[in-house]
């Protein structure tokens, strides 16, 4: 059994499946990260501060799976475990697609009102975890969180509702998707192949927005960066110069009188 199943929806179960998660975290103990960052694809190295997810530190997040699935692989390529806790509709298939390595992938669909507990457990053993909270967390509750992603070296993607949703209080930044545009379809056939959208970043070192337009996903499923546009010049028309008028005309005319 994988770690990606672990965790059944099903509420009669979910005891059992809290207890072998303990207990799996026990044999997976690790020491704090020292890397100062978390990697992101190269596209978006350009609109954090310093080109990647501080460590310790919690990131908002607009409802993106493909957003979701860019900033797992980034870990994932480093040979380090993430999960996905509250989402039960994430493609696993699209995660992998991303660079997401399933073998060292852990997903808890439906924690219910315990997504607190299991994001806590979780975060001694797992350096980056994608989250979409089932209810509020109380100021307690979140300065502990916070102390203990701090102590762990562990990060923390929190997924919001959608447009106007509260802000997560007490994150480092926010990434937000926006301005999608697909392609692939055609009048009435095709299928949808990529879409190019607009990535924004805000943090507490880079307050000012930064952004990108990346294809997300792309033509491979992965984010690509998407070339500028070069200004398409209008070729003006040719302007002639007037004939000049005869200087001496005055004097010729004197002559000829």
């Amino acid at each position: 059994m994988t770690l990606a199943s672990m965790i059944a929806p099903d509420a009669d179960t979910r005891a059992e499946d809290v207890l072998r998660l303990r207990r799996e975290i026990t044999r997976m103990q690790r020491r704090r990260s020292d890397l100062p960052l978390i990697p992101v694809p190269a596209p978006l190295e350009p609109i954090l501060p310093e080109g990647g997810l501080q460590v310790g530190t919690t990131y908002a997040l607009s409802p993106s799976p493909g957003l979701i699935g860019a900033l797992l692989a980034g870990a994932s390529r480093t040979g380090a475990w993430c999960a996905a806790v509250g989402m039960p509709t994430l493609g696993v298939e699209a995660l992998a697609g991303h660079g997401v390595d399933l073998d060292r992938l852990l997903l808890v669909p439906a924690p219910g009102a315990r997504w607190l507990s299991v994001v806590s457990a979780l975060s001694e053993v797992i350096p980056l975890i994608a989250i979409r909270p089932s209810s509020a967390v109380r100021d307690a509750e979140l300065s502990r969180l916070s102390a203990r992603l701090r102590d762990r070296g562990c990060t923390l993607l929190v997924v919001s509702g959608g447009p106007g949703a509260a802000a997560w209080p007490q994150s480092e930044g926010s990434l937000q998707v926006h301005d999608p545009h697909w392609r692939g379809l055609g009048s009435g056939w095709g299928a949808l192949e990529e879409c190019e959208v607009t990535v924004t970043a805000r943090t507490r070192r880079s307050p000012a927005p930064q952004s990108v337009r990346v294809r997300l996903p792309g033509a491979h499923g992965m984010v690509e960066a998407v070339a500028p546009t070069a200004p398409r010049l209008i070729p003006l028309p040719s302007i002639h110069a007037a004939p000049r008028p005869l200087a001496d005309a005055p004097a010729l005319l004197a002559v000829a009188g």
